[in-house]
């Protein structure tokens, strides 16, 4: 028999501060993106092609084109063929990523000229120019991500390993900061571990990157600070919570 005080705990009862809290945030970021004209969501939550559900991640992004409008372009990393990084940072003959040699020769694909990939070279089939395309298109990037086991989920992480050669054309090779005019953000939804630190530590990968990180762009919203309750019960309850946001 579950005790009425612990129940009332599991239903979130006493947590409306966080839910308002997370509201806010939510409210920041659309105030923020609302005086911006080209903005790109890139969404890197998935679930099985069966499932009609849209992640919680994905939900945001789609709320927020919904208040901004035409302005926002979503693209689902999920349904890309985006291949793995190839490694070329760090190879016996030196850091071979972003060298000029490397560029994306099709004007369709890479019509700024900017996309140097050695693995888009190699992979015909490869679409990761569909999203540098609209990036170097826009003027802000937001990655709207899961929390899988304390980081981030597979997509995004690929994603962000292919992307190298943006941080590598000003840092490595000494070329102009192709990214200095765009900013750059991220949405990330977890359920009871380390969301927090997962958002710190990709601020600073996108400041490496040489992008903008203003503070309205990145935020966690987590269900539990328990790191311990993997309850069915918590699953359960978490997106019931989560819809408050939206509401």
């Amino acid at each position: 028999m579950i005790k009425f005080e612990n129940l009332l705990k599991e239903l979130n009862l006493n947590e409306t501060e966080e839910v308002s809290q997370a509201k806010k945030l939510l409210q920041d970021t659309l105030d923020y993106l609302d005086n911006k004209e080209k903005i790109l969501f890139i969404t890197t939550s998935n679930r099985w092609k069966g499932d009609e559900e849209i992640p919680k991640s994905s939900r945001l992004a789609l709320w927020l084109k919904e208040e901004l409008g035409d302005k926002v372009t979503i693209l689902d990393a999920t349904k890309l063929k985006i291949y793995n990084c190839e490694g070329n940072v760090s190879t016996n003959e030196g850091d071979k990523c972003g060298l000029k040699d490397s560029v994306l020769k099709d004007k369709n694909k890479n019509p700024s000229g900017y996309h140097r990939c050695w693995a888009s070279l190699n992979s015909k089939d490869d679409e990761l120019w569909k999203i540098s395309k609209e990036l170097f298109e826009s003027e802000v990037v937001m990655f709207f991500v899961s929390v899988r086991w304390g980081q981030t989920n597979a997509y995004y992480q690929k994603l962000i390993e292919r992307l190298n050669w943006i941080e590598n054309r000003h840092t490595t090779l000494s070329e102009n900061n192709i990214v200095k005019d765009i900013d750059a953000g991220i949405i990330l939804v977890g359920q009871n571990w380390n969301g927090e630190n997962v958002v710190k530590t990709q601020k600073e990968v996108y400041k490496y990157f040489g992008f903008n990180v203003p503070k309205e762009l990145s935020w966690n919203w987590q269900y539990t600070s328990n790191s311990n309750d993997e309850s069915k019960r918590s699953y359960k309850l978490a997106p019931k919570e989560f819809e408050k946001i939206l509401q």
